[in-house]
């Protein structure tokens, strides 16, 4: 079973054309991070309103993927971008939960 999850965050209004620059360039590293299956970034309905979905081979890659060298700096750049925290709803497998 994959650690994958969904956060939502909103953005302040006057970054979200930073922030969406950001993270197109965080999807495009995913291929640099061993046990990183893949993310990928969304707009939602709600005004300033965003997700992402992110998911790793375990916990301990999604704990790599946040320090790695090459995100770290965007990360923080991303995070500074947000009108305060995110929501972070994990996803299980449909097996899961039998």
């Amino acid at each position: 079973m994959a650690y994958s999850f969904l956060s939502r965050f909103r953005i302040k209004p006057e970054r979200e054309a930073e922030f969406i620059g950001l993270a197109r360039r965080m999807e495009g590293l995913v291929d640099l991070e061993p046990g990183t299956l893949g993310f990928r970034f969304f707009r939602l309905e709600a005004p300033h309103m965003f997700a992402v979905f992110e998911s790793f081979v375990d916990e301990a890659a999604d704990k790599a993927h946040m320090e790695t060298e090459h995100g770290r700096p965007l990360i923080e750049r991303m995070i500074g971008c947000m009108d305060g925290g995110y929501e972070r709803e994990m996803l299980l497998d449909l097996e899961a939960g039998q």
